[in-house]
């Protein structure tokens, strides 16, 4: 089973929005100039977590946000089981671990998600905003 989609993390990009046209402002009206690799590295860091791509072949479970600087495997083998999740407000966007109860999670926009226990007990929570197919595309890879 194949399986790829990217979600866009609109909150990323709306902030990467406001960044850009600060930092535009910033240059035109005070020129300081020496700052452009500082906030360079911000819109880098930003577009780097901008989205999130899950593929899923015939062997991995594979996430990367934005162009790869963050990637992460699973090996469908390892899966134990998937179920369609809804994160808490609180749980926050990005890379995230959680200690109660601990698992680790990866979001870019929304609440909904795929957890993911693996046979070694890890729990993972991958944001998604098809969670139906995501979990429907992982159910038939397991098995």
């Amino acid at each position: 089973m194949n399986y790829q989609h990217t979600q866009p993390g609109h909150l990323i990009l709306w902030t990467l929005l406001f960044v850009v046209l600060f930092f535009v402002g910033l240059l035109v009206y005070t020129e300081i100039y020496e700052s452009v690799f500082i906030m360079l590295f911000v819109i880098f860091l930003l577009t780097s977590f901008a989205s999130l791509t899950v593929t899923i072949d015939a062997k991995d479970l594979r996430i990367q946000f934005g162009y790869g600087i963050y990637k992460k495997c699973f090996d469908l083998r390892d899966i134990a089981s998937s179920r369609i999740v809804r994160n808490k407000w609180y749980f926050g966007w990005g890379i995230r671990v959680w200690f109660w109860p601990y698992m680790w999670i990866f979001n870019v926009s929304g609440f909904n998600a795929i957890e993911i226990k693996l046979k070694n007990g890890k729990i993972y929570r991958i944001g998604t905003d098809e969670p139906k197919e995501l979990e429907q595309a992982i159910q038939r890879s397991i098995k």
